[in-house]
């Protein structure tokens, strides 16, 4: 009797040791992550902000010249911004439609024998790496894009042609980068619904369609608004892809312009900056920075208060 009370106390203390253990795991790994993220947002303010100072804020973010190596040089990134929001914007107006319905097949309509091919599919997509989809780009889009630009511009003196590099093709390119990405959160967040409420609503009458529409998508809501969050974080951090099929002129965001974005921009020249002009391109990624924890914060915060009415 008194051998088997120890034993129960000796694993009771070993449970203990494995939970203060593990405990202690998962604070230092959380205290790891928010110092990564401190240090990132400090070593981006201390990068970025001098040439704020030195060149000056409102020519930097609403300059629309950018000419680093003129004299006098000219840091204008106001086109870089504006075509860095519309691309993205669009690339989401784009992929999440087609990411959301997409997840509705698999989990809801698609046959089991269809699925599983499809499903494999789509994790392929997120496993090709991002220069891959660049030069698919180059190969494929691109040329579609010029013969389309020649048809519109055919005989116009002012139209500068770029050869198919616009900003379309960078904002197909991008929502289809993103698809990955919606499609598998969404899926997830979809299947995650308690069956019982597909059920009651069969049960009440309600259509397979209705059942979807208005009883397992809004119950998945919040898995489906961190896929969009998640998507919208890829747009904008996209770089190479983006690189290769945008033409990386600065323009105006117009359909068939030649247009950079704000990670093109420090990928095209940071190789050979400079002094000031290198200054600069570390401004751009505090604005990029900036714009990107910006965008989470807003969405965080309108899904909660989503989350919080419909409560």
């Amino acid at each position: 009797m008194h051998e088997k009370n120890f034993s129960i106390i000796g694993s009771r203390k070993s449970k203990s040791i494995v939970e203060n253990v593990a405990e202690i795991i998962f604070i230092a790994c959380a205290c790891l992550a928010v110092l990564a993220v401190f240090s990132i947002t400090l070593y981006m303010i201390v990068s970025g902000t001098p040439a704020l100072f030195k060149v000056g804020i409102l020519d930097i973010l609403f300059g629309p010249v950018w000419k680093p190596t003129a004299e006098p040089p000219m840091f204008g990134i106001l086109y870089v911004i504006l075509t860095s929001i519309v691309g993205t914007f669009m690339a989401i107006v784009i992929g999440v439609p087609i990411g959301l319905f997409t997840a509705i097949f698999l989990a809801e309509v698609a046959p089991k024998n269809l699925a599983n091919i499809v499903r494999p599919a789509v994790e392929l997509l997120a496993g090709i790496p991002s220069v891959i989809y660049g030069l698919l780009g180059i190969l494929i889009l691109n040329p579609l894009m010029y013969k389309l630009e020649l048809f519109i511009f055919k005989g116009s003196e002012t139209h500068q042609f770029t050869g198919g590099a616009n900003l379309i093709s960078a904002v197909l390119v991008l929502a289809l980068m993103i698809l990955p990405t919606v499609i598998n959160i969404s899926e997830s967040a979809i299947r995650a619904v308690p069956k019982d409420y597909k059920s009651s609503s069969l049960a009440l009458g309600a259509t397979h369609i209705q059942t979807i529409f208005k009883v397992i998508v809004p119950a998945a809501k919040s898995g489906i608004m961190t896929a969009i969050v998640l998507g919208c974080g890829r747009a904008i951090g996209e770089a190479m892809a983006i690189s290769l099929v945008s033409g990386s002129s600065v323009n105006l965001p117009l359909p068939f312009n030649s247009v950079r974005f704000l990670t093109t921009a420090i990928v095209a020249e940071m190789s050979y900056s400079q002094g000031l002009h290198r200054e600069v391109l570390f401004t751009i990624g505090l604005v990029l920075f900036a714009f990107i924890m910006f965008i989470n914060v807003v969405l965080t915060r309108i899904f909660q208060k989503g989350a919080k009415e419909n409560d």
